[in-house]
C-alpha cells in the first residue's frame, strides 16, 4: 500500500506541475481584444474567445488528474481502525479501581505517600513530654506562623 501512496504522490506532483506550465504557456484573454472590435473571429460560433484549444483541454485533464490524486491521498490517509460492533452506549461501565488502604484501619495522612498512617497509629508519647495540640481553622489560619 505504501508503493502505492508513493505512485499517486508522484503523479499528483506530475500533474501540478505539468498544469502550472500550461497555464502559464496560455494566452490571456486580453490578448484577443482585437477579436472583439471587428477583425478576425468575433462571428465565429463559439464567439469572440474561440473554442477551447488543445492547451485549455489538456489543462482540464491535468486538474482532473490532480483532484483525482488529491482525493484518493486524502481517503487512503484517512486510515482509521473499524468500530467495533455495537454502541459505546451498549457496553459495560468501567468501574473505578477499589482505593487502595492500610490493612490496620487507620486514616492515612492526605498529601503523604501511601502507606503512611495517622500518629494515633504510631507508638504513644509519653504525657509528660507531649505539648497540647491547637485546633486548626478550616480557613488556613492555622498555617499561618504566630508571634
Amino acid at each position: 500500500m505504501n508503493i502505492v501512496m508513493n505512485l499517486v504522490l508522484a503523479l499528483q506532483i506530475v500533474t501540478a506541475l505539468v498544469m502550472i506550465g500550461l497555464v502559464l504557456i496560455q494566452h490571456g484573454k486580453g490578448a484577443d481584444m482585437g477579436a472583439s472590435f471587428g477583425s478576425g473571429a468575433s462571428g465565429s460560433l463559439f464567439g469572440a474567445t474561440g473554442s477551447a484549444n488543445f492547451l485549455s483541454r489538456s489543462t482540464a485533464v491535468c486538474a482532473l488528474v490532480f483532484f483525482v490524486a488529491t482525493l484518493w491521498l486524502a481517503y487512503s490517509a484517512n486510515d482509521r481502525p473499524k468500530a467495533a460492533t455495537g454502541s459505546i452506549l451498549d457496553r459495560p461501565a468501567a468501574s473505578a479501581p477499589a482505593p487502595t488502604g492500610s490493612a490496620s484501619g487507620a486514616a492515612a495522612i492526605p498529601g503523604v505517600a501511601s502507606g503512611v498512617t495517622a500518629p494515633a497509629a504510631a507508638a504513644p508519647i509519653a504525657a509528660s513530654t507531649a505539648q497540647p495540640i491547637a485546633p486548626v481553622a478550616a480557613s488556613g489560619a492555622g498555617a499561618i506562623p504566630q508571634k
